[in-house]
């Protein structure tokens, strides 16, 4: 198959033929410049449909302020369904990115995060809207958090082994920052009138006024604009093309299932603390402003992420990860000193810092696990193609197919923190009245997956996974 290297570059919409990341002499001359696109493309179209994931997070604190009649229980539905749809919907878009193509499928999948936002944005101005399609519009707003499976399956096809821990941090770490940046702009435009011209405002019962609608609103252009820039910017890979059956037997790999347990620990903590960390702070600390600050933890933790995956191309995603979960107990277990004990003491200062230690330890590991995954199952796959006899083109195209469908199964399994963990803070405070037991849970669940990163990567595998990650 011949290479026309203007063809990438003349045309970054058509279809890639020929793509070999792993060839010096393509990389340097084509590749880098290509894949370097493609990831500035992904990334704010990733950042826009996470800054989606957690609309509610957000507009359900304020729907019974402007009119709504909505239970305690029912709001924070509202809140956790967009984590679980997310989750759940991360299985079958894993597997998009191989069917569709990586230009096509960012460009649908960041035009259809419009329907909900526009959608939630007349709803809050009926408070004849009912409960059931709050419901459905915050399912829908899952979708934004399923975008991370597939964007980081396109990016992996990418990058040569030795920079997907870079490459993989960075979109996944910058479009984890749409979670502070929602909290950031949003409490910002629901005081402004910026649509007045489309919609009217709702007086509080204290006399202010809001627009709500713009906290959906909002992310509408931005949304458009990341569409237009990934059609017309982006590439499909013809290497990256496959069907479901030929990704299913990724399923079969002990592998996914314990890097998926570890990709819990870590982003699942970034995830959860981010839509648990504000309610779980008013309930210790009812006297702090804590919606003044609350954008911090996402915001350091979603930078820690490019760094832990930068990291792990120098020192190998094994030991950045093993040390990230010492860390991550260590200041679990520092957190219960902060603690009021029966609504008296406390220290606040302490615990904000411990829990953005926390968050920057979620951010930094999720970059790591990451890198370990894309790493392991490249590895795995091409060893076991070659020991078929399969040529290096066959065994590279089947391990690069084999690790996006992991990557983005078990980027499933991490979401689910965003709904488990404010369910355990809800849970332990409900029954002993503190979030203590909770922390108890999640400090032994960090020792645990300390042991079986030393026990089955570092020790067992050192010199077939921990020395290779540090090769260029």
């Amino acid at each position: 198959m011949s290479h026309t290297s203007a063809s990438p570059a003349e045309k970054p919409s058509r279809l890639l033929q020929d793509w070999r990341p792993e060839d010096p002499a393509f990389w340097e001359k084509t590749g880098h410049k290509v894949a370097s696109r493609n990831l500035w493309i992904s990334v704010p179209c990733l950042l826009l449909g996470f800054c989606v994931w957690m609309l509610f997070s957000l507009v359900s604190v304020n729907l019974n302020k402007v009119g709504f009649n909505f239970t305690t229980d029912q709001l924070f539905m509202l809140t956790a369904i967009p984590s679980v749809s997310g989750a759940l919907l991360r299985v079958p878009y894993s597997f998009m990115i191989p069917l569709f193509g990586g230009r096509r499928w960012t460009a649908i999948s960041t035009v259809f995060l419009i329907l909900p936002c526009a959608w939630l944005g007349f709803a809050v101005q009926d408070t004849s809207t009912s409960y059931n399609v709050f419901l459905i519009i915050a399912l829908l707003c899952g979708f934004g958090g399923a975008n991370f499976a597939s964007s980081m399956a396109n990016i992996s096809f990418f990058f040569p082994k030795a920079k997907q821990g870079g490459a993989l941090g960075l979109n996944g770490g910058l479009g984890n920052l749409g979670v502070s940046v929602m909290q950031l702009v949003a409490p910002l435009v629901i005081s402004l009138g910026v649509f007045a011209a489309f919609s009217d405002k709702q007086t509080l019962a204290n006399g202010s006024d809001m627009w709500l609608q713009n906290a959906a609103w909002i992310w509408v252009p931005f949304l458009l604009i990341g569409t237009i820039a990934a059609w017309f910017g982006m590439n499909d890979l013809a290497s990256s093309k496959a069907s479901i059956r030929q990704q299913l037997p990724v399923l079969k790999r002990g592998h996914l299932w314990i890097m998926s347990v570890l990709y819990l620990a870590t982003f699942g903590s970034f995830i959860g603390f981010s839509a648990g960390f504000a309610m779980l702070t008013k309930t210790q600390f009812p006297d702090v402003n804590i919606l003044q600050f609350a954008f911090f933890g996402p915001f350091f933790g979603a930078l820690a992420r490019s760094a832990g995956g930068m990291l792990s191309d120098r020192l190998g995603g094994v030991r950045v990860t093993l040390v990230n979960y010492i860390v991550m107990a260590i200041f679990a277990g520092l957190l219960f000193l902060t603690l009021p004990v029966g609504g008296v003491g406390g220290n606040f200062p302490a615990f904000f810092g411990v829990f953005m230690v926390l968050f920057l330890t979620a951010g930094l590991g999720s970059g790591s696990t990451y890198q370990m995954i894309a790493v392991i199952f490249r590895k795995l796959t091409t060893d076991q193609a070659k020991a078929r006899g399969a040529s290096d083109d066959e065994a590279l195209r089947e391990a690069v197919t084999d690790t996006a469908a992991a990557l983005g199964f078990i980027s499933s399994i991490g979401a689910i923190g965003g709904f488990f963990i404010p369910k355990a803070f809800g849970t332990s405070l409900a029954m002993t009245g503190s979030p203590a037991g909770a922390m108890k849970v999640f400090l032994v669940f960090y020792v645990v997956c300390a042991l079986i990163t030393w026990l089955v990567y570092l020790r067992k595998l050192n010199k077939g996974f921990a020395t290779k990650q540090v090769r260029k």
